[in-house]
């Protein structure tokens, strides 16, 4: 057969609402395929491979049935290939190819091989917005600036009145733009038992996991005999449905929530509590922010009061607010962003983030989760491994390729700014206002993970003492200048300074024989 036209379609972008998909051409061709380079330009998690492998499969299924001619190449077809632009050239000529388009890519080095390709074809060659998200690419710069700092709250007002999302007129509904402040509760035992058991799925995936087997494909983690999590556009909105039917109603109280008491199961509540899990399913687009966002919305104005304003505003800044952000601080910034280190963090990461054994329980339960589920939720990333990682002194390029790998919702674009930006301040305040460093007060706050550690919380520099603690002081002490008059850790600073020299010393070294045997702890 041979087709004009070649579309190529990549694994985060299972758009079925593309305008690409509103007519038929049988002179076009889509091109749907595992590649090797994606599975190993870094270490994955083995269920984030599988679940974008398995999603491609579907998508490829889906547009057959609906009468599109695909190719669906998998890593025994393409194995041979040392990358797209060789796989690319031979579909080009095998098939007498005589124009070819793609959807831009949200990651970087993606855009780049591509863009660099088309400059190296003789044929035609057209790229298109993805149509996924609520700016378009050519509207980013005109809300963000390489190398200027900017602030989530002004950005997200601004999107809440462009596209009228909780607004009253011009005045946010309920009177408030945000209701963070009353979303930062810890869960009591009481609580505990009435966190939902998670939708999970059963997809059959041991003849993709028979590939990566066969082809040597590196991974880490666990995966069980088949996939929990959704990889059809189907199974995606049945877990939004599930989330706005059972869980948002609580989201907001607890979404920074930590709990590591309901581990008793393989797939125990404590693990999801009341999130959407919705991520993966929105990076790879089988769902559309905008759909999300108008179905939680549906659902909580006819919940009759159940869903409280705090819970959907909640919800929405993250999709509206947040995943946009860091989109535009991404495409603002890169290609230098990559190699931003403010702190000039070089310590290695401890070889326990690759198998979850420390003696501190919040890692511990943290990663271990991560290895199981290949999932953790905002705050056990940003205040749990995040903030071990910051104050430790961890080089941000390996905090980062592990960020990347371990979890299923993690593409560059989105992941890159919460790691470097938010968790590390490796960017130097061009995301976050203040470096979120905490002792080990914050995870006694928001977790019962505490009661159950062999560290004591409320030590500093004794043999048991919680490593957290001086860690944290070693890294304001350390950065002091940088920090000391920023008005968010100004407070800090005073305590710090009201001990006297003998305590301070007796800490900082506390800290220094910590991180002289960081795999030990």
């Amino acid at each position: 057969m041979i087709y004009k036209k070649l579309r190529l379609v990549l694994g985060d972008q299972l758009n079925a609402q593309h305008s690409w998909y509103k007519q038929k051409n049988e002179d076009t061709l889509y091109l749907i395929a595992e590649l090797k380079q994606e599975a190993v330009y870094t270490t994955h998690h083995i269920q984030k491979i599988v679940a974008f492998f398995c999603a491609m499969e579907q998508f490829a299924i889906g547009l057959e049935k609906a009468g599109y001619n695909v190719l669906h190449l998998t890593l025994d077809d393409t194995a041979t290939y040392p990358d797209l632009p060789s796989l690319l050239m031979d579909i080009i000529s095998q098939y007498k190819i005589t124009c070819f388009e793609y959807q831009l890519p949200d990651e970087h080095r993606l855009r780049e091989q591509l863009y660099n390709f088309c400059q190296s074809t003789e044929i035609h060659s057209h790229a298109f917005e993805s149509e996924h998200f609520f700016l378009r690419d050519d509207e980013l710069y005109q809300f963000f600036k390489a190398g200027k700092s900017h602030r989530l709250e002004n950005f997200y007002r601004k999107m809440r009145k462009q596209f009228h999302i909780l607004m009253n007129d011009d005045e946010p509904l309920g009177g408030k733009w945000n209701y963070d402040a009353a979303n930062r509760n810890k869960l009591k035992n009481d609580d505990l038992a009435e966190i939902p058991m998670p939708m999970v799925f059963d997809n059959n995936i041991k003849h993709i996991v028979h590939r990566l087997n066969k082809h040597k494909i590196k991974s880490i983690g666990t995966i069980g005999s088949a996939l929990l999590w959704p990889v059809t556009r189907s199974q995606a909105n049945e877990l939004l449905i599930f989330f706005c039917q059972v869980c948002l109603k609580h989201f907001g109280t607890f979404q920074d929530a930590m709990t590591g008491k309901l581990v008793h199961l393989d797939q125990d509540s404590g693990w999801s509590l009341y999130h959407s899990r919705i991520a993966f399913a929105l990076n790879t687009k089988m769902l559309s922010p905008d759909h999300v966002i108008q179905t939680a919305i549906y659902y909580y104005e006819r919940s009759e009061g159940e869903i409280s304003i705090a819970q959907i505003e909640g919800f929405v800044r993250q999709i509206i607010g947040w995943r946009e952000f860091v989109r535009g601080i991404y495409w603002a910034n890169m290609p230098n962003y990559a190699t931003l280190n403010f702190l000039n963090a070089k310590n290695s990461l401890p070889n326990w983030f690759w198998n979850g054994d420390t003696k501190m329980h919040c890692l511990a339960h943290a990663i271990s989760q991560s290895l199981n589920f290949s999932y953790a939720h905002h705050i056990q990333r940003l205040m749990v491994t995040g903030n071990f990682c910051l104050i430790a002194g961890i080089d941000p390029d390996q905090v980062e390729q592990w960020y990347l790998g371990i979890y299923i919702d993690a593409i560059e674009w989105v992941e890159m700014p919460n790691t470097r930006g938010m968790s590390l301040f490796a960017d130097g305040g061009l995301l976050a206002t203040k470096p979120y460093a905490a002792s080990g007060n914050y995870t006694k706050k928001m977790s019962d993970y505490c009661s159950s550690c062999q560290y004591q919380v409320n030590e500093t520099i004794t043999e048991n003492a919680c490593p957290l603690n001086a860690l944290y002081w070693h890294f304001m002490h350390t950065h002091s200048e940088r920090f000391a008059t920023n008005p968010r850790t100004k407070m800090v600073y005073a305590n710090w300074y009201r001990k006297d020299e003998t305590q301070q010393n007796a800490i900082l070294a506390k800290a220094a024989s910590i991180l002289k045997k960081l795999d030990a702890l």
